[in-house]
């Protein structure tokens, strides 16, 4: 839904203290034409113009209320309600147009008029130099914006990438007692992490099951054939270096531990021992 034009309330306000329509266009740049229009669409002298007043003032305190719990985002168009240069509906024309790049329906926001008019005078309205010029402003606040943005997505794409599990979980052996037998022996145990102390944006879920608690991050191979796209259309981004340099870590560390996998079956093949397997050789790896 378009804004509604600032306007229409000033001239309400001039209208009710009596001024005649043509003074009210000559002091807000319109024309007679278009004060005339907002008079009958808004029943300016119906009993209950001073009802659609406060209905309005509601709405405005309202939208108020609701602003300030919003960070507002500096898009420019503060200094363009600013720009002298600019009549106060040239200046709501290009706030509109930067918005919706379409010519027709800003003018028609703008200087409330007819379709035909707006779609005459749209067009002829860009080309003046100094709402062209502050069209551009506007559009150049609004590409940085955007590259900012882009930056978000691609750091956080990183991030789910090259995440690592034990930021979330820590494993290994606990050694515990049995209260009946008092036999002490080692079980396997994974505790969670405090939330408080990791980047909970990378984890995708985290459910109560029969065995226990268990955590699933985002995606990593989505995130590195995400970023792969990426970086072949934008190779001078500045995280390109940083996803090569992480890409090849973890292909090396794969690539080790396939070797490290096939010697051990060469092993097993060339010292057959009865009922043996590969964890059997893990695990006396690791006692030396």
């Amino acid at each position: 839904m378009a804004a509604r034009n600032p306007l229409i309330d000033k001239a309400y306000e001039m209208y009710k203290s009596g001024m005649k329509l043509v003074n009210i266009a000559d002091q807000l740049g319109c024309s007679a034409a278009t004060i005339r229009t907002w008079k009958n669409r808004y029943k300016w002298d119906d009993n209950g113009s001073e009802t659609f007043q406060k209905k309005n003032e509601t709405k405005r305190n309202v939208s108020a209320k609701k602003k300030k719990a919003v960070i507002p985002v500096d898009d420019g168009t503060k200094e363009t309600l600013q720009n002298d240069d600019l009549t106060p509906e040239q200046q709501m024309f290009c706030i509109y147009y930067s918005r919706t790049f379409n010519a027709t329906q800003s003018y028609l926001n703008a200087f409330g008029c007819s379709y035909e008019t707006a779609m005459v005078n749209g067009c002829l309205l860009l080309r003046n130099t100094k709402v062209r010029a502050e069209i551009e402003r506007l559009k150049e606040i609004k590409r940085q914006q955007i590259v900012a943005g882009a930056d978000d997505i691609v750091e956080l794409q990183m991030r789910i990438a090259f995440a690592d599990i034990g930021n979330y979980v820590s494993f290994g052996q606990k050694e515990v007692t049995d209260i009946e037998t008092d036999e002490t022996y080692m079980i396997s145990v994974v505790d969670l992490k405090e939330s408080k102390n990791t980047d909970t944006q990378l984890i995708q879920e985290v459910k109560r099951g029969k065995d226990g608690v268990s955590v699933k991050l985002a995606d990593k191979q989505k995130a590195i054939d995400w970023l792969s796209k990426y970086f072949l259309v934008h190779p001078d981004d500045k995280y390109k270096a940083e996803f090569d340099k992480k890409r090849a870590e973890v292909s090396d560390n794969s690539g080790a531990q396939i070797l490290q996998n096939m010697q051990t079956i060469a092993d097993i093949l060339q010292h057959p021992v009865a009922n043996r397997s590969i964890s059997d050789l893990e695990e006396g790896d690791a006692d030396e």
